[in-house]
């Protein structure tokens, strides 16, 4: 079978729309792209990674191609001394447009432009908002000329910020589908602006899909989602479609900031990565709760959204991704008798994986900085 067709809003309401995975992360583990700064530098430098990246979540499944664009304002770029501001967001924005169209419009999947937050914002002071909205728009440029089928904001952390970013999508590309997904866990976005409410700010400020990416589980990210659809409906949205992009790595201890305040971030956070299974079973939940479009963020490989993907068949007219593994089905072929015994979906959703780390703590204590907007600390030190 072949996928589904139309603009984003006709797919959702068709059902479920598979996203793509962790690219900045992805990227930075095969030696492309830098800790630290997190900005997409490599489109310009690397584009065949890029190029590559994109090629293996299309065979995975996902329906849409995200222009590898994260944090590619001009104020990140620059960021600390980042060299990345040397290429300037418009040239490397148009780059990773290109790249994403290339091998996305052949597949017949959607292609998305991509805004997140700003140090700007951070920064805080007198004019916030329309200095935000100036980042912003000189983003926009690019993503109307090389005409993306939507647009997803994702990655915020205050609510505040992403309104302001919704604004400035809708007034510069009017007609486009806007996504919208905050960074936040199941109760309050970081300045204490309850999840539910979150919701509906994101819905009332124009965004036609809304939920959560990053920084928390994938199911931590529907609790917290799912508190987006009651106040959301109860709101009257009722046209306001819903998303879960979240991190591929357990964070039962993670506290209002999410991954990034374990000590294991970002260079030890292996030994929480979900497995396929995981990943299927989270597909399962996530469209149950009333959540079309599902993907993923930091730490989602191929792998996982093929797993998605092949979880929701039925779901998407019988669309299956290349190389399924049907539960294990493959492991009949294999030679020793015991492991053809696993050849089932019991044995592996039964399963209890063993980290093989002897003595192992199964939660770390968070570092708690508990710095936001204003702080001096967040102040970029290099302008001056």
């Amino acid at each position: 079978m072949s996928r589904t067709s139309g603009g984003l809003i006709e797919r959702l309401n068709q059902g479920p729309v598979i996203g793509d995975g962790g690219f900045i992360s992805e990227l930075e583990r095969r030696g492309y792209c830098e800790a630290g700064p997190w900005t997409p530098e490599a489109v310009i430098e690397n584009p065949d990674a890029v190029r590559q990246l994109h090629k293996e979540f299309i065979r995975a499944g996902s329906d849409v191609c995200q222009a590898f664009t994260y944090y590619a304002s001009e104020d990140k770029l620059s960021h600390r001394g980042n060299k990345a501001g040397v290429y300037g967001c418009k040239a490397i924005n148009d780059a990773a447009c290109k790249i994403v169209a290339e091998v996305a419009k052949p597949a017949g999947c959607l292609i998305a432009g991509g805004l997140s937050q700003t140090p700007t914002y951070l920064e805080g002071g007198e004019n916030s908002k329309a200095r935000v909205k100036e980042v912003v728009r000189a983003q926009l440029d690019v993503f109307k000329e090389n005409e993306v089928d939507l647009m997803i904001l994702e990655y915020y952390e205050h609510i505040e910020e992403a309104e302001w970013h919704i604004e400035a999508v809708k007034e510069y590309l009017p007609g486009v589908p806007v996504c919208c997904t905050l960074c936040i866990g199941e109760d309050t976005d970081v300045h204490g602006v309850p999840t539910g409410e979150c919701g509906v700010r994101l819905a009332r400020a124009g965004a036609d899909v809304v939920g959560i990416n990053c920084h928390f589980d994938p199911f931590r990210c529907i609790e917290g989602v799912k508190k987006m659809i009651t106040a959301v409906k109860e709101a009257g949205f009722d046209k306001v479609h819903f998303m879960t992009q979240p991190i591929a790595f357990y964070t039962p201890d993670a506290n209002v900031q999410g991954f990034i305040d374990l000590p294991e971030f970002p260079f030890a956070l292996e030994p929480r990565w979900i497995t396929r299974f995981d990943a299927a079973r989270y597909a399962r939940v996530a469209y149950e709760a009333g959540i079309r479009y599902i993907g993923g963020c930091c730490g989602f490989m191929a792998y996982h959204i093929r797993a998605v993907s092949e979880e929701l068949t039925a779901e998407r007219g019988d669309y299956l991704p290349v190389n399924c593994i049907n539960w294990g089905k493959c492991l009949e072929k294999h030679t020793k008798p015991w492991v053809r015994a696993r050849a089932s979906r019991k044995y592996w959703e039964e399963l209890n994986p063993a980290t093989g780390r002897p003595y192992s703590s199964s939660h770390s204590k968070c570092d708690g900085w508990g710095v936001t907007v204003g702080d001096e600390s967040l102040k970029d030190d290099t302008k001056s």
